[in-house]
């Protein structure tokens, strides 16, 4: 997905936050912003939006010295979604269709991202989406909620690779890596702090581990962008049988390809939306 113009405001909008919650000073903001500027003049729009993303986090590690700025929203994500954890087993015991309700909660998670800061909202998505599960079969299309499909290329692998996204969504990611019981699952994680995405130590805290093998794509961008990944990863991500995607950032970076991927999120940034030809807001199984 290319980036667009309408994106350029929101760069700016990331790098502001994120210098903030690294404690910057005022004028230490202004030159990271000042700063940003330059990379933004240069950047080629053809490329996707989550390769600016990798150089403006970049840009505020290096200025503020913080290595992992969200380093304790992670920790705290993790927890909120931790303490659902029975919950979402629970809906999914009394599941007519476990599948299908194991991958709205997986979508569902994807809510967990910068900035959702208490329990009450994560559990209020999760209702959202769970009341809709329903009406979603019926209109389903396979521009963007495309289950039978996904059901069928599940039933048919073995082995499935399953891009993360963010730290505490990982959470909802086991739940749906339960049911997949008689698969061999690989879990990627990024391959270095960015944003609130989900890192290795997160995806443990969160039990991935108890239910996936985990490796890291090698990439620390907001997105798995193949030419910055590890080439180990790069092999797997290859040979992979089924692929499948969650958040806004992965699908930004490997939409229009070839391999078989199936993109799980909620769209979040109108951008998206358009391009998908889909409402803000909307859960997208594409």
């Amino acid at each position: 997905m290319k980036t667009r113009s309408e994106c350029i405001p929101c760069f700016f909008k990331q790098a502001l936050s994120a210098a903030r919650l690294a404690g910057a000073s005022l004028t230490l903001q202004k030159k990271i912003l000042s700063e940003l500027v330059q990379e933004i003049l240069k950047f080629n729009l053809d490329l996707c939006p989550s390769q600016m993303g990798r150089t403006l986090y970049r840009l505020v590690r290096k200025r503020t010295g913080k290595h992992d700025p969200f380093k304790q929203l992670k920790e705290k994500s993790n927890k909120i979604a931790l303490s659902l954890y029975p919950r979402l087993k629970e809906r999914i015991a009394h599941s007519k269709n476990r599948l299908l309700t194991a991958t709205s909660l997986a979508i569902a998670g994807n809510v967990i991202d910068y900035g959702v800061g208490t329990s009450l909202d994560v559990a209020r998505e999760i209702e959202r989406i769970l009341a809709e599960e329903n009406r979603l079969v019926r209109r389903e299309t396979k521009k963007i909620f495309n289950y039978s499909g996904f059901e069928k290329a599940v039933k048919k692998t073995k082995k499935i690779l399953y891009l993360g996204d963010n730290a505490g969504e990982a959470v909802f990611d086991r739940v749906l890596i339960e049911e997949l019981k008689d698969k061999e699952i690989t879990y990627v994680v990024r391959g270095g702090p960015i944003i609130n995405d989900v890192l290795r130590e997160d995806a443990v805290s969160c039990g991935i581990d108890r239910c996936a093998r985990i490796i890291s794509s090698g990439c620390d961008a907001p997105g798995v962008i193949l030419k910055f990944c590890s080439s180990r990863f790069r092999k797997i991500y290859h040979q992979a049988e089924l692929i499948i995607s969650k958040g806004q950032g992965n699908f930004e970076a490997l939409s229009g390809r070839g391999e078989p991927i199936f993109f799980l999120f909620k769209a979040k940034c109108p951008v998206v939306a358009e391009h998908l030809g889909c409402k803000l807001g909307d859960v997208i199984l594409k």
